[in-house]
């Protein structure tokens, strides 16, 4: 009798198990996509050098989750999508990648810099708000600063906005990378005039004057020269 139940009891978690693996369904994997910016084609050592600090992002927006903004502003973690890894991280990149392919340098750092590595200008990017929802809008709220190499302040701004998508987790995905792709296209417009300006600050090494060769005095008009005649004897006539 006990053996009939212990059969029975493992054929249920058997059936049991099967139902579970015929319920699983995968979920969709998303990453924020750059479209066509890629990597600077200039040289390692060619381009504008620029600090660039870590980039700064909400807590509620570090985590795989795929948040849904609903109507009344609250957010909800959805089961039907996640993100591919830490959307904080993937942020950080895009803007890195992004920054770089818009001003056309190799030589953008983030901070900490290394050693011997000096840019007159540096970037503190903040990202506050990155989200979207079935019927909402996706929102972008940013700040950036922009600071002279020795850290004195020289533009600060506040961004917000707005693109309109088709509901499905896909198409929010790609109205948030439209998002962070027009705040890197207005951060690098506004850091080009700027690090001209601080260039042209730093003052240019001279170079080393050249030594002209010293002066031969002429020879002296007072002393006669001394001409040797040729005869039986060597005399000198002055």
């Amino acid at each position: 009798m006990t053996r009939v139940r212990f059969s029975r009891a493992v054929m249920l978690a058997g059936l049991l198990s099967l139902a579970g693996c015929a319920s699983y369904t995968p979920v969709p994997l998303y990453q924020l996509h750059s479209a066509e910016a890629g990597v600077s084609q200039q040289q390692q050592s060619a381009g504008l050098a620029i600090l660039l600090q870590p980039v700064s992002v909400a807590d509620y927006l570090q985590r795989e989750a795929l948040l849904q903004r609903q109507a009344d502003g609250s957010l909800m973690a959805t089961t039907e999508a996640r993100w591919a890894g830490n959307l904080a991280a993937d942020i950080d990149q895009q803007v890195l990648r992004q920054l770089a392919w818009r001003l056309d340098t190799q030589r953008l750092v983030v901070a900490p810099a290394p050693a011997g590595f000096e840019a007159p200008l540096q970037v503190a990017l903040t990202i506050s708000r990155l989200d979207s929802g079935p019927q909402q809008p996706a929102v972008l709220e940013a700040q950036w600063r922009l600071l002279s190499k020795d850290g004195h302040l020289l533009e600060n701004r506040l961004i917000h906005l707005k693109e309109p998508h088709q509901g499905a987790a896909a198409d929010q995905v790609r109205a948030q990378s439209v998002l962070l792709q027009q705040l890197v296209e207005q951060l690098a417009a506004a850091i080009k005039p700027l690090a001209a300006q601080q260039l042209a600050k730093v003052p240019r090494k001279r170079a080393p004057a050249r030594r002209s060769p010293p002066a031969v005095a002429p020879p002296s008009q007072g002393i006669p020269s001394v001409e040797p005649v040729r005869n039986n004897l060597d005399v000198f006539r002055f």
